[in-house]
């Protein structure tokens, strides 16, 4: 394996640590009476898609963000859209858990390495995952204290001043391009490990280390 040796090692959230689950909840709203089975792939998708488009402005909440990106999913595929929609949504956030691969190499690693969290989340959510998560955390940040979403280059660059940092100090750890990798790479982190769960494809472009689960990371720090 590689043996990186970084300062710190940075962590996208939801997806990469924590399972996230946004499409199950939108298809526990929407599917069935709503949206028919075989539309139902089609419209999460676009759920997705208008998700990262609502980032990539002015911050404004979460809870925003998802409603946004559902009245536009909404108005894309003749789907009427209540209110409470985005509400229900929500506030299934905090109910998710770690990837069963999460917990334990997670927790060996940071005996070893300063783990820092960067997530586009709200202060009064993040915790109710870190807390799952098992292991020590140097740092968390969330895209409110930011006031910027990834891939948002702000949104790195807040980390990495409130830790009086540089970009080469950094492993950083996502499952996702389109969120971290690239913004990471354009801002000069050379150490980035791609965890490959299957919702993205491998773009060795990104010179990323590819591991298969959260298990693969401490053979890729050397331990």
């Amino acid at each position: 394996m590689a043996g990186l040796r970084p300062k710190y090692i940075s962590f996208d959230c939801y997806g990469t640590l924590i399972n996230f689950e946004m499409a199950p909840a939108a298809e526990r709203v929407y599917g069935g009476e709503r949206v028919a089975a075989d539309q139902l792939d089609a419209f999460k998708q676009s759920f997705s898609a208008y998700r990262l488009d609502e980032v990539l402005g002015a911050w404004k909440p979460y809870r925003d963000v998802v409603e946004g990106a559902l009245r536009r999913t909404c108005e894309k595929h003749g789907v009427e859209y209540r209110d409470g929609d985005a509400e229900r949504i929500y506030a299934e956030i905090p109910t998710w858990n770690p990837h069963p691969d999460v917990v334990e190499p997670l927790t060996r690693v940071g005996e070893e390495y300063k783990l820092v969290i960067l997530s586009n989340s709200h202060v009064d959510l993040i915790p109710h995952s870190v807390a799952k998560l098992g292991a020590k955390f140097h740092a968390v940040f969330t895209a409110e204290e930011a006031q910027a979403y990834k891939p948002q280059m702000k949104a790195f660059e807040y980390m990495i001043d409130q830790l009086n940092a540089v970009p080469e100090d950094f492993l950083h750890v996502s499952s996702s391009f389109r969120y971290d990798q690239m913004t990471a790479y354009d801002m000069g982190i050379k150490m980035k490990a791609f965890v490959n769960r299957g919702h993205e494809p491998l773009n060795p472009y990104y010179e990323v280390h590819e591991i298969p689960s959260i298990a693969g990371l401490p053979g890729l720090v050397g331990l």
